[in-house]
């Protein structure tokens, strides 16, 4: 191809999707106890279960925004060989998406001849994936780098997440929720269903009294929302909670009888940060975004 098709951690997307595809990733980095890392995409398992463990013990980790120095770190050895297609995570949810387009103007100047195109997702995590994937089959079929970008800008708002967390404390803490809210909430057992909505944010749907009518939303919202059900990969995200990941594939199955592949996929540790262990999330292609 004449051109590289990359995306950032963010997506959440497995690694070993990356690696079969050969996918170049901007990796994004989180704090915890006064230590840097980098998503590593699953790739070692027991990452994502110490780094859940820490947050319920009562770790807060941190996460920040990647400078523009970095961001021409990655892109720069790409833009010197050919033209670059990066499919980035809302710029909703993080002003990083400034950096980035930053890093794209400083390095036309200096490759004039480049193109350098950015679709945002308006998606975040396992909605991202779904985005990417299907890009980048339009991608490996050889479709010009143009029409993958007004494709995947065309198509964003099909692309769902509809999320439950175990504890409120942590969208509390990123303001996604006031305090009282959450008070209340914890006292009556209020589980919130949330999705990301039209603004490229997560946004409040509806709540559920207890963890099982909460997952049991999560399935009716999918049913409600999905087209295709049989043509297309389901992605389960979960945030160290396998067994509620597989209660949730159950439900799926028996509420969208002909939904074809569901794909249990971890929620990593940057992510995490922001929703907290025993997120659960039910991700597919569907209607538009209601909300």
């Amino acid at each position: 191809m004449n051109y590289a098709f990359m995306t950032d951690s963010n997506s959440d997307i497995p690694f070993h999707i990356v690696d079969k595809y050969e996918i170049p990733i901007v990796y994004m980095p989180y704090t915890l106890e006064g230590v840097e890392y980098f998503a590593d995409l699953g790739r070692d398992p027991s990452v994502g279960k110490a780094f859940y463990n820490k947050m319920r013990a009562g770790a807060m980790p941190i996460t920040s925004l990647l400078p523009t120095p970095v961001y021409l770190e990655y892109f720069e050895p790409i833009l010197k060989e050919r033209d670059l297609l990066f499919i980035a995570f809302s710029s909703q949810l993080s002003n990083t998406i400034q950096n980035i387009y930053e890093a794209r103007e400083e390095l036309l100047r200096k490759y004039p001849g480049r193109k350098f195109l950015v679709a945002d997702t308006m998606s975040i995590s396992a909605p991202q994936t779904l985005l990417i994937l299907r890009a980048h089959e339009m991608y490996r079929a050889g479709k010009p780098m143009e029409e993958i970008a007004e494709w995947v800008e065309n198509n964003r708002f099909r692309s769902h997440g509809i999320i439950t967390v175990d504890d409120l404390k942590y969208l509390k803490r990123g303001g996604r929720i006031s305090g009282m809210t959450a008070a209340i909430g914890t006292m009556l057992d209020l589980r919130p269903v949330l999705a990301i909505g039209r603004n490229g944010k997560i946004v409040p749907s509806e709540k559920a009294q207890g963890r099982r009518k909460a997952i049991r939303l999560l399935a009716d919202r999918t049913a409600e929302l999905i087209e295709d059900p049989a043509g297309q990969t389901l992605i389960i995200i979960h945030a160290d909670v396998p067994e509620d990941a597989r209660r949730l594939e159950e439900l799926l199955r028996k509420t969208v009888p002909d939904i074809g592949d569901i794909m249990i996929v971890p929620v990593g540790p940057v992510i995490g940060t922001h929703c907290g262990p025993g997120t659960l999330a039910s991700c597919f292609l569907g209607k538009e975004r209601p909300l």
